[in-house]
């Protein structure tokens, strides 16, 4: 299958003709290119919301087979990020609730159908599934973008499209899992068995949640294990949706439950539960490590993590540098800069620094920033105040470290989670907006001299997720695709998200790998079985 960019269907360059008037007041050190720094217009941008196309349905968490309220009763707001109002109450589970869908799906997985049927059977579950989600896809793309603040073109056209795809994918390996015969050094007969690891538990994150969904779903049920998943407390309506399209796929009870709810209370409890035999968690670095301790604590049990990154994205000075400004303004603002991976330290030689400065910072101006059911919009809003807050405590960060602000540095509008696009130029490894991880609009450019000094640089970092290398010199980009340690290089490219091309960190960014033929390792267990013979005809 030809690589798929999640975004790829998206218009990365439009224009916009709004007017960029208003002056910022002086704030730290401004850049002076072209007289003036510029505030981003609100005229018409928020001024009309449109109203989503999708009704919620689905607010109870699934256990059994069965949507039902939390064992307490209570329930939790989830929000609109366009404007921070209240859009849905979803039932907040805590461990009591962990412990009834647990006992479900353990009793799925050793007294139901399910492990026993015939990985062909299983295979048709999913593909049956995958053809619902093209069925509702329109609903789904809305619910995703309602609850997220990401654009509705980017979940109609590439996330809805690529989570029907990797379900596609994870059925066609259903049937195929297999062990090995093994020769041995004496007259026994041995097999490998590879088997379902049992309960699996999954923590999801907000900012994809339905391609979570279905880059930790899609794996664990094809290898025929059972499923307890918490989604993010921010984002909880998609995988409620999409798990009562997997009974109606016919998916039997108890094999997927999803609990909604907080992390130190439900997502806690399924880390530490004892009768869970394997957890994967997407999420921060910090929240990570707590997963990995309580699962260690508890009953030792395996942990995949997919955390945080701080990729570098390296522009030689061979680049063409319209594109390569293009491709680093979509590596660092693609869904509003929430993205693990996104390209949030440019590095860019010193020879087309200044030139790649201009030019970045006039394609932050030109970014249109506005409701994201709106066609022509390029960026909503950030998911949560939270997250904006942060957002605007490094942007001022940056400032008060002296690195140049180019544009943005702001809110935009009056309500909702909406930030500018913001540039900043002289960024220097020491400055916190350089080492951690924003997870916003925030552009930090940095200038370097050689290959061996921004290779040595690149790494001097705690994450190790993903990197991009812009260059027409096949030697450098040969030379730095060994020499960067990170998950994943892409090279005159960025997130390119492939069903088959695994996904994982170095370092901090997480342990193990997710998507493609890796990600089955994280769902089984491998099992020898050895058997005398006796008089073979043959060893």
């Amino acid at each position: 299958m030809a690589a798929r960019r999640i975004s790829s269907l998206l218009t990365r360059s439009l224009s916009t003709s709004s007017a960029y008037a208003s002056l910022l007041s002086s704030l730290g050190k401004h850049s002076s290119r072209n007289g003036s720094l510029k505030r981003f217009s609100t005229a018409t941008a928020l001024e009309e919301l449109i109203a989503p196309p999708v009704n919620i349905t689905y607010t109870q968490n699934l256990i059994d087979g069965k949507f039902v309220d939390a064992a307490s009763g209570k329930t939790f707001p989830t929000y609109d990020p366009r404007t921070g109002e209240v859009i849905a109450h979803v039932a907040e589970g805590d461990a009591e609730d962990i412990n009834r869908a647990v006992a479900a799906a353990r009793k799925a997985f050793d007294e139901g159908p399910w492990p026993k049927m015939t990985p062909y059977e299983r295979s048709r579950i999913l593909l049956r599934f995958a053809d619902l989600i093209e069925k509702h896809s329109q609903e789904l793309a809305a619910l995703e973008s309602w609850n997220c603040g990401k654009l509705y073109e980017q979940s109609a056209k590439s996330e809805l499209p690529l989570l029907a795809r990797l379900f596609h994918y994870y059925a066609g390996w259903a049937d195929k899992i297999h062990g090995l015969t093994v020769p041995a050094d004496g007259p026994h007969h041995v097999q490998t068995l590879h088997e379902p690891i049992g309960v699996a538990g999954q923590i999801i994150p907000w900012n994809f949640p339905l391609i979570m969904f279905a880059w930790k779903v899609g794996p664990a049920l094809a290898c025929g294990n059972t499923i307890v998943l918490k989604t993010a407390e921010q984002t909880p309506l998609t995988a409620l949706y999409v798990a009562k399209l997997f009974h109606e796929a016919g998916l039997p009870p108890g094999v997927l439950n999803v609990v909604s709810g907080y992390g130190p209370t439900a997502g806690a409890a399924l880390a530490s539960h004892m009768d869970v035999d394997k957890v994967a968690f997407t999420g921060s670095t910090v929240t990570g490590k707590i997963v990995l301790e309580l699962a260690a604590k508890s009953n030792l049990k395996p942990v995949t993590l997919e955390l945080g990154g701080k990729s570098p994205f390296i522009i030689c000075e061979d680049a063409d540098i319209d594109k390569a400004v293009e491709l680093a303004h979509y590596a660092l603002f693609f869904n509003q800069g929430q993205c693990c991976c996104a390209g949030s330290r440019t590095f860019v030689h010193e020879r087309v620094y200044d030139e790649f400065i201009e030019k970045a910072k006039a394609r932050a101006l030109r970014r249109v920033v506005g409701d994201p059911f709106k066609k022509g919009v390029e960026q909503g809003p950030q998911i949560d105040s939270e997250q904006f807050e942060k957002v605007l405590r490094y942007i001022r960060s940056g400032i008060e470290s002296n690195a140049t602000l180019e544009c943005g540095g702001d809110r935009f509008g009056t309500r909702g989670y909406f930030v500018q696009p913001t540039v900043f130029s002289n960024v220097t490894d020491d400055m916190l907006i350089a080492k951690d991880e924003i997870f916003g609009p925030v552009q930090s450019i940095l200038k370097f001299k050689d290959l061996d000094e921004v290779t040595r640089r690149a790494n001097t970092t705690k994450y190790g997720l993903a990197a991009g290398v812009f260059t027409k010199n096949i030697d450098a980009a040969n030379t730095l695709t060994r020499a960067l340690r990170t998950g994943t290089v892409w090279v005159n490219c960025f997130d390119v998200f492939d069903a088959a091309i695994p996904f994982g960190g170095y370092k901090m960014s997480g342990i193990g790998r997710e998507k493609g033929i890796y990600s089955l390792h994280n769902y089984l267990q491998v099992k020898a079985v050895v058997t005398p013979l006796k008089n073979p005809a043959w060893l």
